[in-house]
């Protein structure tokens, strides 16, 4: 099988709670503005129900308002900057070199995709900003002097869905609002959703671990190694996904070992259906003499 015929299989990932053990305006963000975590999103909360809004974009209003009132830089890198502090998973830095590697030898090509309500900005400035084929999450726009004045996008746990499809047909554009509703057939859209891995920690990525499973992909809900195991599990006994993990990306952990099983059956099908093509072709060069 030649390069350009190796399946593609995306491996996409929520943040907060999913890579990183807690929200990422909790690590050095919130005690640059001399707040705690409590206290912020308490604010935020008592923001968005007393105006009717979005929590996500009072949350993106908030830190504009804390920032500035603060004497913190409203620019990308100030923003990128507080994203190196965030925490990360055991074995989250080795993990994309290592699931990447081991698809390179099954003869699959990985794509890794962030899709998250976190600030896309932050993210990029994570120890792992760079390992992702694109990031898809909240974000701001700036002005011509770099500074943030006005969310570009807010992802929340509904609108997430529409950059699954994003993925499936090859858009990379956030603000694509054209190429995502023309009709492709599923044969041709670039990474079909049974090439789908989707990695969440809970209720808001619900719509998209049912939507990646309903449609013959595998959903994985993750959960904090000794904790809230429950809230995980009781998505797998509600049908929502296909598996539930300790949130330890370490080799032969049970993560570790239940993508490299699904990477081995996305390959092994990949190459069951090629084989069903081209006999199909055959017979019919046969019948066509």
């Amino acid at each position: 099988m030649s390069k350009k015929e190796k399946p593609i299989v995306a491996l996409i990932y929520d943040f907060d709670g999913t890579l990183s053990p807690g929200n990422m305006q909790e690590y050095a963000f919130i005690q640059a503005i001399g707040k705690n975590k409590d206290e912020f999103w308490k604010e935020n909360k008592e923001l968005a129900e007393s105006q009717d809004a979005d929590q996500i974009l009072t949350y993106m209003l908030l830190m504009l308002q804390k920032a500035q009132a603060n004497g913190i830089s409203l620019k990308k890198e100030s923003f990128q900057k507080f994203g190196e502090s965030v925490e990360l998973f055991n074995g989250v830095e080795k993990w994309f070199d290592r699931i990447n590697e081991y698809g390179k030898k099954k003869g699959v090509t990985i794509e890794h995709y962030i899709n998250s309500s976190g600030l896309k900005e932050m993210i990029e400035g994570t120890k792992v900003g760079k390992k992702f084929n694109q990031i898809f999450a909240s974000s701001y726009l700036y002005t011509v002097d770099g500074i943030a004045q006005w969310p570009a996008i807010a992802v929340n746990f509904t609108n997430k869905t529409q950059f699954l499809f994003k993925i499936n047909k090859g858009i990379t554009s956030a603000n694509d609002t054209k190429k995502i509703n023309e009709f492709i057939n599923e044969s041709d859209r670039r990474i079909p959703f049974n090439h789908m891995i989707y990695f969440g920690d809970g209720a808001t990525d619900i719509p998209c671990m049912k939507l990646v499973k309903q449609q013959g992909g595998h959903s994985i809900a993750v959960y904090p190694p000794r904790k809230n195991k429950e809230v995980a599990e009781k998505l797998i006994t509600e049908n929502r996904v296909n598996f539930v993990c300790p949130a330890d990306y370490s080799e032969d952990k049970e993560i570790d070992v239940v993508v490299k099983t699904i990477i081995d059956k996305i390959k092994a099908d990949s190459d069951f259906n090629e084989l069903m093509k081209l006999h199909k072709e055959k017979a019919g060069k046969t019948q066509n003499k």
